[in-house]
């Protein structure tokens, strides 16, 4: 019998039984699973389980979180299943069939915008940062702006366009970019598409309304014209440009001898690629995301604004775990570009901060409850600056109401930021500093919105919280049976590991910084991150390799000589990489020494896959209840500077 015989059968039972897996595997931390009916898996009682530290959906995936045990738990599970693990590639083919057709359009659009949503993000703040400068009469009575009175802030203010141009004006270069990087075609004819379509030769996208037609420029072929219209951030039409450079590419190499393929195939691909983009699919995507921004823009301005306002604010956090919410970055850009501005943005601000009150009072009512808070926390603090995957697949979900509760501050909050015809200048920025993307003076409403997604989210989830007796509950342990049934804690041999070293050199991050709903939200265990700038993990103390991951080589876990069990992350998602660019330089079984090299990673091969190449640890089995803790900042070097330290005492023998 296995280690986890018994635990991988209840399993079993409670995903619904053999019959309902189409295909199973892992990841480092995590069990992954395409069932045939999701509806048939019981997550209240596989959440219940011991073994098991959370779950969550996604990608038509149901993944079951265990933690660094996860390599033998899935040869236990599958020894008693009866059935044989997959490939992760299988099983995200394999999780194509629980989408309609409607999620897998978002999950495409999500995969589109993934890599590029930190150049937006970086133009969000920057634009924000200008409107503070440029725009907000703070000086000499309130009649100047520090541009006004300042030279130097006049030249920033100028020198910092340069990069705001370059991330929304240049928008559909990265979109062409993104496009052909998630088709396997070549990148660089993405990229020069891109070009074509914001090409300073043409009449810029932002000048088109104020110019009458007959002094608008054309392309004259004799039989007829084509006018010379750039398309400066529109998204519509230049992800109808890239698909069709794409397919083009796919076609011709198909066709296409060997011998001339390197002329023909990006000639005929990208010429007709160029001429479908300026003569039919750029116009018609133009109509498309201009229709689309006018029945929000409508809907968000009209007579039932305020019921728009709520529908939006309510729902959006659902979206959220859909991923249909994906589908918002692309009409708040086209509102942006055809508006100057957008009333979407705000309103999805106001939601990441209303779920992130939330988890404050769930804070409050667990303060008690050091286990828990040591999700809440970071999931609060990850949520208030914009990312709410960790507050709700972490925090909210997991009891429910906090998300409601969340979900009623939003639309309340919606309700006024929309009547008062709140607008944003950019997106990217999200949360508390989403303040910095509105337009200055709606700033002032702007602040009110917020105060009303913290307050009410805060006021409902703590009544809520206080009736259920969720304050009640002063330990992680809530079993009594569970409780009194617990072995003797007895003292490792060796000495306690005092410290854990740097890793790999770079600068130390939180968890909660991570845009990551497992670690961020501290499902696997707490610990911290680092944003690399050397390429080989080596050994934060002198311990036993005991996890490898032979497929995908992006992790490794150790057992510290006193019997804390750690892991070591390279990236977030890099699984889906399946090994290229991570080398192991250990075996399982081997014992190394603080500062021992573990494992060399490509950062170059990782930031071209749109991954995130930081580098997590996480204590997922602190021994004997010690605990770390844990840095917030600043630069370290591998092997040489402590970045953890053991902060409780070593546990005396108890009895039973």
């Amino acid at each position: 019998m296995g280690k986890y015989t018994k635990d991988a059968e209840e399993l079993l039972r409670l995903v619904g039984g053999k019959g309902n897996i189409a295909a199973v595997s892992h990841c480092m931390t995590r069990m992954r699973f395409v069932l045939g009916d999701p509806a048939k898996a019981d997550i209240k009682g596989i959440e219940a389980m011991k073994v098991v530290k959370g779950s969550f959906t996604q990608a038509g995936q149901f993944q079951v979180i265990i933690g660094n045990d996860v390599a033998v738990f899935y040869n236990d599970f599958t020894a008693v299943a009866g059935i044989e693990g997959v490939s992760k590639d299988v099983v995200k083919a394999a999780a194509k069939s629980n989408q309609n057709v409607l999620q897998r359009a978002v999950a495409v659009i999500a995969e589109i915008f993934a890599p590029i949503i930190p150049a937006i993000i970086v133009g969000g703040l920057i634009l924000g940062f200008r409107n503070c400068i440029d725009a907000l009469y703070l000086f000499e009575d309130g009649t100047k702006t520090l541009v006004e009175i300042s030279q130097f802030w006049a030249g920033m203010d100028k020198f910092l366009w340069l990069i705001g141009e370059a991330v929304f004006h240049m928008l559909p270069v990265g979109i062409c970019w993104s496009v052909t990087k998630k088709m396997g075609t070549t990148q660089m004819l993405g990229i020069v598409l891109g070009l074509t379509l914001v090409s300073g030769q043409l009449l810029n996208a932002y000048a088109v309304a104020t110019t009458p037609v007959d002094k608008i420029p054309v392309w004259d072929f004799g039989s007829f014209t084509v006018q010379m219209i750039g398309y400066q951030a529109q998204v519509i039409p230049a992800i109808l440009a890239a698909f069709t450079l794409a397919y083009l590419e796919k076609f011709f190499r198909r066709i296409t001898p060997q011998v001339v393929s390197m002329i023909v195939v990006p000639f005929c691909s990208l010429l007709l690629a160029v001429i479908a983009a300026h003569f039919v699919l750029g116009p018609i995507g133009w109509k498309i995301g201009s229709d689309v921004s006018s029945v929000v823009f409508t809907g968000i301005t009209g007579s039932f604004q305020a019921v728009f306002a709520a529908v939006f604010g309510f729902i959006y956090a659902p979206l959220v775990i859909t991923g249909l919410h994906h589908m918002t970055n692309a009409i708040d850009l086209q509102l942006i570009a055809d508006y100057h501005g957008t009333m979407l943005w705000p309103m999805i601000a106001l939601s990441n901060i209303a779920q992130g009150s939330a988890v404050l009072a769930m804070i409050y009512l667990q303060r008690k409850n050091t286990a828990a808070q040591e999700i809440n926390v970071p999931a609060c603090i990850s949520c208030y600056l914009g990312v709410t995957e960790p507050a709700m697949f972490g925090v909210n979900l997991k009891y429910f109401f906090p998300f409601i509760c969340g979900m009623t501050g939003s639309a309340l909050a919606a309700i006024l930021c929309v009547s008062t015809g709140t607008t944003a200048n950019a997106i990217g920025v999200g949360g508390i500093p989403g303040i910095l993307s509105i337009q200055p003076q709606y700033m002032p409403t702007f602040a009110l919105s917020m105060l009303i997604a913290i307050a009410v989210p805060f006021l409902l989830t703590t009544i809520v919280g206080k009736r259920r007796g969720v304050d009640k509950v002063a330990d992680t342990v809530t079993d009594t049976e569970e409780k009194e049934d617990l072995a003797p804690v007895v003292t490792a041999t060796a000495e306690p590991v005092q410290e854990l070293a740097a890793y790999v050199d770079g600068e130390v991050v939180t968890l909660a910084s991570l845009n990551d709903g497992v670690f961020s939200a501290g499902m696997v265990g707490d610990g911290f991150a680092i944003r690399p700038t050397s390429n080989v993990v080596v050994a934060p103390a002198d311990a036993t390799v005991t996890v490898l991951m032979e497929e995908s080589r992006h992790a490794i876990g150790l057992t510290l000589d006193d019997g804390t069990e750690i892991l070591l992350h390279v990236g977030l998602d890099t699984v889906a990489m399946g090994g290229d660019g991570f080398t192991y330089l250990v075996k399982q079984g081997d014992h190394v020494s603080k500062g021992e090299p573990l494992l060399r990673f490509d950062r170059d091969k990782i930031r071209k896959a749109g991954h995130p190449d930081t580098v997590i640890c996480v204590v997922t089995n602190p021994a004997d209840h010690a605990a770390f803790s844990f840095p917030t900042g600043g630069k370290v070097v591998a092997g040489k500077d402590a970045v953890a330290h053991r902060v409780a005492a070593e546990a005396t023998v108890q009895p039973a």
